[in-house]
């Protein structure tokens, strides 16, 4: 298992207009990207004394996500995600779900486990068995996404993020969505190994970046959840 240097930033539409045409001539677009962009749409779980929530808020180090995630509104393929955080690097595994099981975990009835089953799966049954895993937030957004083989590089630009807490809707082709950030900002984020290579990161000088914390979860969760709603304000420029 190895973990990938993730860093964050909060950007312009103005920014990702002079990303964009630095980055289109360096880097090839992902392979599975048809257009300029597709949309993502996740569910996040947290158990019952919100502890994704609270670590995050508090920044601990080490610390674990659960989600499901689908692409452009299609129940085709599902997957089920674990995306985990150590030393301010990530590590993420995954496997594919049926519709079926999909539905089965949402109405909170954990997964069978099983010597021959992925890691995911039992680790996520586990959670639901012993500290009430079970979906609380679905975060939907439209990303365009550059690669390069030097470094593992993966960039992402990921617009109108949002979210929504009516969750039997997540296997939907749409859901009802609440921006969760002020109109014409948006989220850039830098994958990499080791290294960055020296080009990527002289193409992505804008002369102002900062990286941020930024947790779509955590703001999505802030965003809808009454008073909390005033946090989410901090993330403004």
């Amino acid at each position: 298992m190895y973990y990938r240097n993730e860093w964050k930033y909060l950007v312009t539409d103005a920014d990702l207009a002079v990303l964009g045409a630095r980055l289109k001539v360096l880097l090839p677009m992902d392979s599975h990207q048809t257009g300029s962009s597709y949309a993502i749409r996740s569910l996040y779980f947290d158990d019952l004394r919100n502890s994704c929530l609270r670590e995050n808020e508090a920044g601990v180090d080490d610390r674990r996500k659960y989600r499901l995630r689908l692409y452009n509104g299609s129940a085709e393929r599902i997957q089920l995600e674990i995306k985990e955080k150590l030393h301010g690097k990530t590590h993420k595994s995954s496997c594919l779900v049926s519709a079926g099981e999909c539905r089965e975990i949402m109405a909170g009835r954990p997964p069978a486990i099983g010597a021959g089953t992925p890691a995911p799966r039992n680790l996520l049954s586990i959670a639901m068995r012993t500290a009430g895993m079970a979906p609380r937030v679905i975060v939907e957004y439209e990303r365009t996404a550059f690669v390069g083989r030097s470094g593992n590089v993966r960039i992402t630009f990921d617009r109108n993020i949002s979210a929504c807490v009516q969750l039997g809707s997540f296997l939907e082709p749409h859901v009802p969505l609440t921006p969760i950030l002020p109109a014409g900002q948006h989220v850039l984020e830098v994958k990499f190994d080791e290294f960055l290579p020296d080009y990527v990161a002289q193409a992505l000088e804008l002369g102002k970046l900062r990286q941020t914390a930024f947790s779509k979860y955590y703001l999505s969760r802030l965003a809808l959840t009454g008073p909390l709603a005033e946090r989410a304000r901090e993330y403004e420029f």
